[in-house]
């Protein structure tokens, strides 16, 4: 496997953009660091939105790549994330149960107190790890895995996060990027049985600079 800290903007995976994806720049690096004739292999074991930052794994050989989708689908690798928020949430700490929808058309997920038509349970923890100047810093923990989860519970309890305007934060980053950091991923490795566990830096803004 590889482990990579991605940059907000990057797409982990082709789409309809055209853009070169995450996955295609590794193939790259290893060709490059390895020397390596011939095609390269790289497999997408998880995704992260293209305006989140953080850790991405992806997998070297054809042979790990369904280990690594197994462990992520049976919940067996522990995420956490750091979001930046400006109002903070009702509780210092708590779990947050939604029913979230997703509307293709929109790339958006709406999160309801209760099931609705095609909607899919989203669980998640959270807590107020530190007070900025005009902000807050809240650690998130993901106990299932929607779309755009993280972002659309923490926007249904008002504290949408900073820069993202598709979930109600007021202006977006002059980047584009929003302020949700993948910060921590924690497994057993599928072969050796060793427990694993990866952090990645923040990125450089005086607003994630405050956070260290």
């Amino acid at each position: 496997m590889i482990v990579v800290n991605k940059r907000a903007g990057d797409i982990v995976q082709g789409d309809k953009t055209g853009d070169m994806p995450l996955s295609e720049v590794v193939k790259e690096y290893i060709k490059r660091k390895y020397n390596k004739p011939g095609k390269v292999y790289v497999g997408v074991a998880h995704r992260l939105d293209r305006p989140t930052t953080g850790i991405v794994v992806f997998a070297k050989t054809s042979k790990a790549l369904p280990r690594l989708n197994k462990l992520f689908a049976e919940k067996k690798a522990e995420k956490t994330y750091w979001a930046i928020v400006k109002n903070p949430p009702p509780e210092q700490s708590a779990n947050l149960v939604h029913w979230l929808k997703r509307n293709p058309k929109q790339n958006k997920s709406y999160a309801h107190s209760k099931e609705v038509t095609d909607s899919k349970k989203a669980i998640l923890n959270y807590e107020i790890i530190k007070k900025l100047d005009s902000y807050f810093l809240l650690e998130v923990g993901l106990i299932t895995g929607r779309h755009h989860q993280i972002r659309a519970q923490l926007s249904a309890i008002g504290s949408p996060i900073k820069g993202d305007l598709k979930y109600g934060f007021d202006r977006s980053n002059k980047d584009g990027s929003i302020h949700l950091h993948a910060r921590s991923l924690s497994f057993i490795h599928p072969v050796k049985k060793e427990p694993l566990q990866f952090i990645a830096e923040l990125p450089k803004d005086p607003v994630w600079n405050a956070c260290c």
